[in-house]
């Protein structure tokens, strides 16, 4: 169910939350959805917009695109599609557990920190399989110039 900033109050204190730009989705986001799902709570998926996503490099899916494809995982429960900070729908959504991989401990922004403390929330960093949105495009990237280059 993809759910609209002003209802994530709602869900306060009865869900997990993952969030990133999911972009391009793999299979290590599954594992780590999979994972963060058996804690026990609902999961909540947030989505990071565009704007965030084209930081890194050009989205593949608009953010829209990338909701719908979310929602229709078995693990996900809710999703939300936001360009604010995370930190932000972390105050306003207040789940009970802030789910992270293994690539974010020591590194979580300061600010989705404080909030988490503030508001009670559980950090749980998983030791799901990494992968790297932003390494497959890379290696893609890498392939394609050397096809064209023979």
């Amino acid at each position: 169910m993809i759910v609209a900033s002003e209802r994530l109050p709602e869900l306060r204190g009865t869900v997990a939350m993952v969030s990133g730009g999911f972009d391009p989705l793999h299979d290590g986001h599954v594992v780590h959805f999979e994972e963060a799902a058996g804690i026990g709570a609902p999961l909540l998926c947030n989505v990071t917009g565009d704007s965030y996503v084209a930081q890194k490099h050009p989205p593949l899916l608009p953010q829209e695109r990338r909701a719908r494809v979310i929602d229709s995982l078995r693990p996900i429960a809710y999703t939300h599609v936001s360009d604010l900070p995370t930190h932000e729908v972390l105050d306003r959504a207040r789940p009970r557990y802030f789910v992270k991989g293994p690539d974010w401990r020591g590194r979580l922004p300061e600010a989705e920190l404080r909030v988490c403390e503030r508001a009670g929330i559980e950090v749980v960093y998983m030791d799901t399989v990494l992968a790297s949105s932003t390494e497959i495009l890379t290696r893609c990237l890498d392939s394609y110039r050397e096809m064209q280059s023979t």
